[in-house]
């Protein structure tokens, strides 16, 4: 072996302080939402099987594993059955996975009762899928946590996993979290159990509301600028911030992970479709466009797309729709976070500036807060176009019901005027309820027509930093109310 047993022997014990009683330093006392999940399934899991928690870089998975650990410690576990190893460390990675629990009980040997397995950033071990399987199926008395920054569904051998792990999708932080790191005194506003409720308030309610959330403004646009990544949040300068993101993309996830889990050998190329996605973040996917433009074959295009949805840097929406209506019809592309576009093309503050810019990246947060709220209840998300080429932002379909949403950030004030998109699919698919994400704090409430006799259209118009902080907050709470 390259290093010597001595060697991965004082890495270990440098990663597993509390085997020497000794307190993990620098941890964060704030917890994201997700926190609840994750220890949920390291203590009582509901079903017999690992925990994959998966997620872009820098977005708080190994703080996560670190907290559940603390915790575990706090309420009895002895230390010594605990491990922690994060195989982006070269040592590590060269030990491997069964070499790593050889030198673990080299320096703690077994005992009995349960041991809790937290690896990080695992898809760099060979064979983890199958070594994951084996450990669920024939060691029950571990409880195995694992993290990962690219998504399992598209690793040679996925299948071999099936059933044998839980997935949660860790997005970057929520308006709502992001308030709480930033230890942000936010107004007393009022709780609700889902966004639905709305359509029960009155129009005092909501103008007293509204005038209670104005200061949400100011730090729902820093948001925007400096995104959802922990350590961005807390950079003093909003260009340091984005620096910061930057260099995270695009040396890190696009120049150093795809080469070593994918084996990309065009960075260059794959670097500059992802800059093409930052260019067009929020708009319909033109495949024939981006190879032109980028001299680039459409296959090559479409596994560098794929690569990057993986990586969790993008979401694809599929058109709205049946049959033709699918398979004719482009993808809409979201980045990841809003900032990501605005960090890539290093803009700094300049999107204050630029209403189309604000426009797309607070549609490109509102939907970041709706998949990240939604997406383990079942919701499929779409977006609709007919065939006068009027659009709805997004659809998510719940419980055999059809939900639209659309932004409209570039308006003070919004009407039925701006809405035809929205009249058009309601009336088509005879949707009674939907939402428009408002500019102005006052262009909030709900406004109605009627679509076809006896049939009323009611829509909720809702300010973006207010919708954004409610549906991080009902994620944090853990509402399992749907709209």
């Amino acid at each position: 072996m390259i290093a010597s047993r001595s060697d991965l022997l004082a890495v270990l014990r440098q990663f597993n302080p509390w085997w020497k009683n000794e307190r993990m330093t620098d941890l964060p006392s704030w917890k994201r939402a997700v926190f609840g999940e994750v220890h949920q399934w390291v203590t009582n899991p509901p079903a017999p099987r690992a925990l994959l928690l998966s997620g872009a870089r820098q977005i708080g998975k190994t703080t996560l594993l670190l907290q559940s650990i603390e915790k575990l410690i706090s309420d009895g576990v002895p230390p010594s059955q605990i491990i922690y190893a994060t195989f982006d460390h070269p040592l590590l990675k060269l030990a491997g996975l069964d070499g790593l629990l050889e030198l673990w009980r080299e320096i703690e040997p077994a005992r009995e009762g349960t041991e809790y397995l937290f690896l990080d950033e695992i898809q760099y071990t060979k064979d983890w899928q199958t070594w994951l399987k084996l450990q669920v199926d024939f060691h029950k008395g571990r409880r195995i946590a694992v993290t990962g920054s690219a998504s399992p569904l598209v690793a040679e051998g996925q299948e071999s996993g099936m059933g044998r792990w839980h997935t949660v999708r860790l997005a970057t932080l929520s308006f709502y979290e992001y308030l709480q790191i930033k230890r942000v005194s936010v107004p007393l506003l009022p709780s609700i159990a889902g966004l639905g409720e709305l359509l029960e308030w009155s129009a005092i309610d909501c103008m007293r509301t509204a005038a209670d959330a104005l200061p949400l403004t100011g730090h729902f646009y820093d948001y925007l600028m400096r995104g959802g990544f922990p350590q961005c949040a807390q950079v003093e300068s909003v260009v340091a911030a984005q620096k910061l993101l930057r260099e995270d993309i695009v040396d890190k996830v696009l120049k150093r992970d795809m080469t070593a889990l994918y084996g990309v050998r065009r960075v260059l190329e794959l670097e500059q479709t992802f800059l093409y996605l930052c260019l067009h973040d929020g708009g319909l996917l033109d495949m024939v466009d981006l190879g032109k433009n980028l001299e680039v074959k459409k296959p090559t295009a479409a596994s560098y797309i794929n690569l990057l949805e993986a990586a969790h840097l993008i979401h694809r929406l599929p058109p709205f729709g049946y049959g033709k209506e699918v398979l004719r019809g482009r993808y809409k592309v979201y980045l990841a976070d809003a900032a990501i576009a605005s960090s890539v093309l290093l803009k700094g503050k300049s999107l204050l500036e630029d209403a189309s810019a604000m426009g797309i990246a607070v549609e490109t947060a509102f939907f970041k807060h709706l998949y990240a709220r939604y997406y383990q209840q079942s919701v499929g998300f779409s977006y609709w176009r007919g065939k006068k080429n009027q659009e709805v932002d997004i659809i998510a379909q719940v419980e055999g019901r059809l939900v639209p949403f659309e932004v409209k950030y570039r308006q003070q004030s919004t009407g039925w005027a701006e809405l035809k998109g929205m009249l058009e699919f309601c009336k088509e698919r005879k949707v009674q309820v939907g939402y428009v994400i408002t500019k102005d704090s006052r262009d909030f409430g709900v406004i109605e027509r009627e679509i076809e006799p006896g049939v009323t259209l009611r829509l909720i118009k809702i300010p973006a930093p207010l919708a954004c902080y409610w549906l991080g907050k009902l994620e944090f709470e853990g509402c399992a109310t749907a709209f």
